[in-house]
């Protein structure tokens, strides 16, 4: 077993850019735009303190790549660089104290709520399980030249957060958003080259990939999030994972987050997590020791890790190359420099349950009480760990109303 730990630093092979530590602020949805979808000096001040916090690499919460195409009503979008000068101050926010910044792209598909957008779109017709369907609006197949279409603009979003100074791009192909779709034999029926196999279903994430790397050079980082597994019948299993991250592997992708689960099946939230897994603290660590054994591709592993001990272990078995660190991060913006310094106590995250089993059992509450956490560092202030979730409930609906839990997402 190596000695390698968080503090160490890392080169990625494909393009020698170095990061400081070991530690990756994951991706969470922030819902601090602008109602024009921009960013806000509320985010810059969030992302400062990310920054200041120690992490070597944050990536942002979800970026839309069409406006028409909203995951949440606070979603970011960046589609021209009619406001780039706002999109600069967020990276050079986020990159002080040798950060790198990458920003997450995305495209949510079908899985974007009723009352969010006009339409919603995917590789095939198909309607979710019938108790989520109704928070949905019907869906409808996407045309090959609509598919080619949403490719480009993958690829015009990173060419413009290249340009803004940020230092790479995650595409997000996770969590049943629309590249997540194409790659699910489940939600992906199509017959034509973008569906069927495993090799035509990785085609879009494969040309996204593609595109993007024409746009911004071999230099510039460009990531992927990736489900280990959907975690349901006839779904994107660990093979088609395997297969996929081989494949990215091969064509030239910087680094592999690995998540897992969509919001039919919570697994990101360690839903239903085996004792086993509990213990190891990571969810997915099983999964990254199979695939490091068929794969050379750097890995972050994210979700579940509390305890320094448990994260020097997982990079000291080659496991993964990262710790990707999501809520614990949401109450304490400064937990890298103390997990760091061997200041931070083994930190234990409550489950955030309000007592009321619909809202409890699709872990609408866990999005909506850290974004509440995200809120008070933005604004300047010390987040409250201990806010009861009741209370977060009873302020949701005075200020957003019941809607608000069919417009949440990361």
């Amino acid at each position: 077993m190596n000695r390698i730990t968080i503090s160490n630093p890392f080169t990625l092979k494909n393009n020698n850019i170095t990061f400081k530590n070991r530690i990756v602020k994951s991706a969470m949805s922030e819902a601090l735009a602008s109602k024009n979808h921009l960013p806000t000096p509320k985010l810059f001040r969030l992302y400062e303190e990310w920054a200041k916090g120690g992490a070597g690499l944050v990536i942002t919460g979800n970026v839309m790549v069409d406006h028409k195409a909203l995951g949440e009503t606070r979603n970011i979008v960046l589609e021209n660089n009619e406001n780039i000068d706002l999109f600069k101050k967020w990276a050079e926010a986020g990159r002080k104290n040798d950060t790198h910044l990458w920003m997450q792209i995305n495209h949510p598909g079908k899985q974007v709520l009723k009352g969010v957008v006009g339409e919603a779109v995917a590789p095939s017709a198909i309607p979710f399980e019938p108790d989520l369907q109704r928070f949905f609006p019907k869906s409808r197949a996407l045309s090959i030249e609509e598919i080619r279409g949403i490719i480009q603009r993958f690829a015009n979003t990173a060419e413009l957060a290249k340009l803004a100074g940020f230092s790479g791009v995650q595409i997000h192909a996770a969590h049943g958003y629309l590249i997540s779709q194409f790659l699910s034999p489940r939600h992906n029926q199509r017959e034509d080259e973008w569906g069927g196999s495993i090799e035509n279903r990785f085609k879009f994430l494969a040309e996204i990939y593609h595109a993007i790397r024409t746009k911004v050079g071999d230099n510039f980082a460009v990531g992927v999030k990736i489900n280990s597994s959907d975690f349901m019948k006839a779904g994107f299993s660990e093979e088609d994972s395997q297969f996929v991250i081989s494949e990215l592997d091969r064509l030239g992708i910087d680094l592999i987050e690995i998540s897992g689960g969509t919001y039919e099946r919570a697994a990101l939230f360690g839903k239903d997590a085996k004792p086993s897994t509990v213990k190891r603290e990571a969810y997915f660590l099983e999964y990254a020791e199979k695939l490091k054994e068929k794969a050379d591709i750097p890995l972050v592993l994210t979700g579940g890790f509390r305890t320094p001990s448990a994260m020097n272990e997982a990079l000291q078995t080659g496991a993964t190359d990262f710790i990707g660190l999501a809520r614990p991060m949401a109450l304490y913006p400064d937990y890298a420099n103390n997990l760091l310094l061997n200041n931070a106590s083994d930190l234990s995250i409550k489950t955030i349950k309000t007592g009321f089993s619909f809202i409890d059992d699709k872990a609408l509450m866990e999005l909506t009480w850290y974004s509440q956490q995200l809120g008070r560092i933005a604004r300047g202030k010390s987040t409250k760990p201990n806010f009861s979730p009741f209370l977060s409930l009873i302020l949701t609906l005075f200020k957003n109303g019941k809607e608000v839990f069919q417009k949440r997402r990361v």
